[in-house]
């Protein structure tokens, strides 16, 4: 609920922060609003008063998705700050992996907790955060596409997408191709029940 709430708030005015630039004199700013701290109570109206507040400082001042993240965790305390490190270190460490789904699923998913990871959101990181998108990938994609070293994200994704799509295709085709074998041999046979 809270990832996905902080990252989620609608922007106001949203503008480029590439001229201002400074983190810190943003978060003073931030402060100045008074957000309240959240220290993980297991009680869900404290939870949502918090969440509550914050979105209403973000709704007022021009951050962006990063900044908001930031900003917001920065206001966790005791058990929620514990919780907020270990999913943090848990993605990091292990990440996500396509299984089953589509690159389309998978991409998406991976989008959504990636935003949360301050290391892979600027464009200096952009080749870190395609390594971690290519180590998720299933085995016969990863090996397809790991070689090339695509460094763009959004070329990663797409060629990935691409490969998924025409292998899914390709293994739908031959599966009916052996269905439609299968069925035929037995048209050929006797029929024992006379």
């Amino acid at each position: 609920m809270l990832a996905g709430s902080i990252g989620h708030i609608p922007h106001v005015n949203a503008g480029n922060r590439n001229g201002d630039g400074d983190e810190f004199r943003a978060l003073g700013k931030f402060h100045r609003n008074n957000p309240p701290v959240f220290e993980g109570e297991h009680e869900p109206d404290k939870a949502q008063a918090w969440l509550k507040a914050i979105v209403n400082i973000f709704r007022v001042m021009i951050y962006t998705d990063a900044q908001r993240v930031q900003f917001g965790t920065h206001m966790l305390e005791k058990e929620a700050k514990d919780w907020w490190n270990n999913t943090l270190q848990r993605f990091e460490e292990d990440g996500i992996q396509q299984g089953n789904g589509t690159v389309v699923e998978y991409a998406a998913r991976f989008q959504e907790l990636i935003k949360y990871c301050p290391r892979y959101n600027s464009d200096n990181d952009e080749r870190s955060k395609c390594l971690k998108f290519v180590n998720g990938l299933r085995h016969d994609i990863k090996k397809a596409i790991g070689y090339q070293q695509i460094t763009l994200f959004s070329k990663l994704v797409n060629k990935s997408r691409i490969y998924d799509k025409d292998s899914r295709e390709s293994a739908s085709h031959y599966k009916s191709l052996k269905d439609r074998k299968g069925k035929g041999q037995d048209r050929g046979k006797p029929s024992s029940c006379c």
